[in-house]
């Protein structure tokens, strides 16, 4: 999961990895949680024209996530 948000940012931003830090967490294992950390610089991009960009990032990971029967939340904050 995470290497596929990995590789969909970095299409997006075209920034090195030491301006994105994305961590993964698994509280349950039916569920997943990640949080993107960006410079306040490329919030913007990641999120996008109201929110459509995220938007398409949720749902690309949650149809990954229903392939393997989880559920997942994604979170943007400042870096």
């Amino acid at each position: 999961m995470k290497e596929l948000l990995n590789y969909i940012l970095e299409g997006i931003t075209t920034k090195k990895d030491f301006e994105l830090l994305v961590t993964e967490n698994a509280d349950n294992e039916n569920y997943i949680s990640i949080e993107i950390k960006a410079n306040p610089n490329i919030i913007g991009q990641i999120i996008g024209k109201n929110g459509q960009t995220i938007k398409s990032i949720r749902n690309l990971l949650r149809v990954r996530a229903t392939l393997e029967k989880k559920g997942v939340s994604v979170f943007v904050t400042e870096n």
